[in-house]
């Protein structure tokens, strides 16, 4: 489920929520791409927050029930590019979004917190690049967390996908700009941000977004062929193999 509400301040909140940890199917990464675009073309809107629902999980990455679904390469591309769709729509936003990590972020849900404009976070906000345990590796969402965490920090995270980091690691690598102790502290520190936000210029804050992408003009080609690499490998038997594995276990 995604809900989207803009307040009377123009702060648009993008909302999403599912069962499985909030982790995300074709049709919740479209809805988020649609409706961060929807907030880039709408003038009220002077700031996004992306947040997510409860308070252990921010995003768990791919819903892998879906996963296992997928039969064709065709479309196994265009679902790993539903989080590509998502962090291009977020390059493409004119608007600052802040990310609201309040919890575990594996996989995809890095790379969704990677791309945010600004990340406020709390200290059980620890972050996993799991890929590799399945048979995939975290293709689509690398350049994101490349261009945050640097070349070190994205080895040392796509090479160990059993090792969480602490959000204080992910901190002072540049994934993170604030972390606070709880919820509590997050959302107070929030409300102030974006009300800030909310009252600056729209046309400098759009310029200094332009500016803090640079460099970023051949992700859209990027993405779609890193789409395609995890598209193959998912087909790949040892990869349904690791997702069935991963399915039953999660069941027990």
């Amino acid at each position: 489920m995604v809900d989207f509400q803009i307040d009377d301040l123009g702060i648009a909140r993008i909302r999403f929520e599912t069962a499985q940890q909030n982790a995300l199917t074709s049709a919740d990464l479209q809805q988020l791409k649609d409706n961060i675009l929807a907030c880039s073309e709408n003038e009220a809107v002077k700031v996004v927050l992306l947040l997510s629902g409860g308070d252990q999980s921010f995003c768990a990455g791919a819903n892998f029930k879906e996963l296992i679904s997928i039969k064709t390469e065709a479309e196994s591309k265009a679902f790993f590019m539903g989080f590509g769709g998502v962090i291009l729509a977020i390059r493409a936003c004119s608007k600052i979004v802040v990310g609201r990590i309040q919890g575990k972020a594996v996989g995809g849900g890095v790379g969704l917190a990677a791309a945010c404009d600004y990340v406020v976070a709390t200290d059980g906000a620890e972050v996993r690049l799991s890929e590799l345990n399945i048979g995939l590796g975290p293709f689509v969402i690398g350049p994101m967390v490349e261009r945050k965490i640097g070349l070190s920090g994205f080895t040392s995270l796509s090479l160990n996908p059993r090792v969480w980091r602490s959000a204080q690691w992910a901190a002072e690598k540049g994934l993170y700009n604030d972390v606070y102790t709880d919820i509590a502290n997050v959302d107070a520190h929030l409300e102030a941000l974006l009300h800030d936000l909310a009252g600056l210029s729209s046309q400098a804050k759009a310029e200094v977004k332009r500016m803090c992408w640079e460099g970023t003009e051949s992700w859209p080609e990027l993405l779609e062929k890193r789409a395609e690499m995890s598209g193959k490998l998912l087909l790949s038997e040892d990869c349904q193999q690791q997702i069935q594995s991963f399915l039953a276990k999660s069941k027990s």
